[in-house]
């Protein structure tokens, strides 16, 4: 249900900047583009002034509507924090540092790999 109001409630917002742009402003604007007041209008002789301001005020009914029922909703929805539905990730323990010496005394006692010793014809040369 929510969804659907805020697809309501984008569509009359674009359509409330649009009926307020079309408006006939004090020097004519865009609403002067449409017949702004001339006998041969598309909206008839009174021009386009009653209609715009009806169809202002409807739509910003419409919005004002949707942005109280909205605000409603999401009042009734959330009456906790965000935070008492998180649950932390498992923690692993921490790792214990390696002592200094300790990389050291592991190459002192440990002897060669096989791989890795060098064959005797290369010690040679």
């Amino acid at each position: 249900m929510t969804t659907f109001i805020i697809a309501i409630h984008v569509i009359v917002c674009i359509i409330l900047i649009v009926v307020i742009l079309l408006q006939t402003g004090s020097a004519g604007g865009m609403g002067a583009a449409f017949g702004g007041g001339g006998s041969q209008t598309l909206f008839g002789s009174s021009g386009s002034g009653k209609f715009f301001t009806r169809l202002t005020a409807i739509v910003a009914g419409i919005f004002m509507i949707t942005s109280i029922s909205l605000t409603v909703m999401s009042a009734h929805r959330a009456k906790g924090t965000v935070m008492e539905n998180y649950t932390t990730p498992a923690v692993e323990a921490p790792v214990k540092p390696v002592p200094a010496t300790a990389p050291a005394a592991a190459e002192k006692a440990a002897p060669p790999v096989e791989s890795q010793k060098k064959p005797a014809a290369e010690t040679d040369k």
